[in-house]
Formats: structure tokens, C-alpha cells, sequence
């Protein structure tokens, strides 16, 4: 993997009034991602690994990338402009036709949600995480509100 990228997890995700914040990050600095509500439940739904009574969107997309026998193998989120990210969802096919690689464009939202019903990594351009101001501390003021209240 190259230098210009840097691993990174999903440290929360947490109801807001727009939908879902996402926080990724790594040990050092977390940043947000806001998606909307049916993508941030989904994400919540993989982590928590959340029986759902029919499949959602990204488990057809999981259906349908087995039956050719592909799997999401990593996501990139690649940019940010403005306030939007933007991302690289890396999928590696393996059938009778040989081994491929495929870079293809996604919502970092959708992308997220693969990722983590896949199980794969997740990495951040290096120039976007160094652009992107640290919300740790949220992220910490939030779990401790959650704690309190339970």
C-alpha cells in the first residue's frame, strides 16, 4: 500500500437530525463523515451485526458481487472538496476468467457500509486526513454522554 494513504477504522457512528456522523480516524486524530439516514443505519446494522428481516441494499450488492465471484477488497477515501469526501471502492474479482482488480467511484458512505459488511480496510489519502481537523474529543464527549446515560 502506498505512503500517500494511511489505515483507518470506524471509531463511532452516532444518530444526528441530518442522518448519521461517522467517525474514522485512527489512535491519533478521528474526523466526521455525515451520511445520510438509511446508509448510517445500514453501517450501524453491519457493525452490530443486526439480523434484518429483509435484505438492504448492500446485501443485494453483496449478493449479486458473489454470484461473480467479487468482493469489495479495500476503500479508499480519497478527497475532499468543500465539505463533501469523496472515495475509491477497490474490488477484487476471482472466476474462471482469471484475477482482476477493479478501482471503481463511490460515496464514501456506501463505501463505508461495504467495507464493513465485507470486512475489508479502510484508508484515508494522507492529504485529506492532514486537512481534516481532529473531532476526538467529540467523539469522547459523546461516548461519555452514552455512557451516562445507560
Amino acid at each position: 500500500m502506498s505512503k500517500d494513504v494511511l489505515e483507518i477504522e470506524i471509531k463511532g457512528v452516532f444518530s444526528v437530525v441530518q442522518g448519521y456522523a461517522i467517525f474514522v480516524g485512527t489512535e491519533a486524530k478521528v474526523f466526521i463523515i455525515y451520511v445520510d439516514q438509511s446508509v448510517g443505519s445500514a453501517i450501524n446494522m453491519f457493525l452490530t451485526k443486526t439480523a434484518k428481516e429483509r435484505p438492504l441494499t448492500h446485501d443485494l450488492i453483496t449478493h449479486i458481487f458473489s454470484g461473480f465471484g467479487i468482493s469489495a477488497d479495500r476503500v479508499v477515501i480519497n478527497d475532499l472538496k468543500g465539505n463533501t469526501y469523496y472515495a475509491r471502492l477497490f474490488l477484487r474479482s476471482e472466476n474462471e476468467l482469471g484475477k482482476k482488480l477493479v478501482e471503481i467511484d463511490s460515496r464514501p458512505s456506501d463505501a463505508l457500509a461495504l467495507a464493513v459488511q465485507q470486512g475489508c480496510k479502510i484508508y484515508c489519502n494522507r492529504a485529506v486526513f492532514d486537512q481534516v481537523d481532529d473531532m476526538s474529543e467529540v467523539l469522547d464527549k459523546i461516548k461519555d454522554q452514552s455512557e451516562g446515560e445507560s
